[in-house]
């Protein structure tokens, strides 16, 4: 995964408590609307889970991180080997949107636009509680989306949880107080 990210790599806070990253990735859209949708595809890089593609449809998202496409690395104390969480699809619009409810941790829309050969991948996560899981959340979709883009250009991704943690040091520093 890129971790020499330039300040537009880095999501941004559209909102107090709303990020916003975007990704150029290799296409089709259809590749990458697979890669947010099959649990098999989604779990190389962020979480396994099967989606009934449905609005109202509940699923559960399976995070596995030692398992990813990138490798892992070391995990840092406090993490565990999974973690689940309960969601709800909000919007769906294939292969174009993808809109979902965490309990208790906001909801997180994608919305996929082709660019020529690429895509223009826009994560919104919206209705972060507080400033840690903001920070948190930032760091996380960052280094999420950086295997997400080497899966699909076939690149090698560097250690998860050392960028990870790199990242969650580098939005404390950058976003608001």
């Amino acid at each position: 995964m890129t971790m020499l990210a330039t300040p537009d790599d880095y999501g941004a806070l559209i909102e107090p408590a709303t990020l916003k990253i975007q990704r150029l990735l290799p296409g089709p859209i259809e590749r990458v609307w697979a890669y947010l949708t099959d649990s098999d595809l989604r779990r190389r890089w962020l979480a396994a889970g099967a989606m009934e593609l449905k609005v109202g449809a509940p699923f559960e998202l399976v995070w596995r991180n030692d398992e990813l496409a990138a490798p892992a690395g070391e995990r840092p104390p406090g993490f565990g080997a999974e973690h689940r969480m309960a969601s709800r699809i909000t919007e769906l619009d294939p292969p174009r949107r993808l809109a979902f409810a965490w309990d208790g941790a906001g909801d997180v829309s994608f919305d996929l636009e082709p660019k020529g050969d690429a895509v223009l991948l826009t994560l919104v996560h919206r209705r972060l509680p507080d400033r840690k899981t903001l920070v948190g959340v930032s760091a996380g979709w960052h280094a999420h989306l950086g295997v997400l883009a080497d899966v699909l250009a076939n690149k090698k991704s560097e250690e998860f949880w050392p960028a990870l943690m790199r990242l969650r040091a580098d939005y404390d520093r950058r976003l608001p107080a």
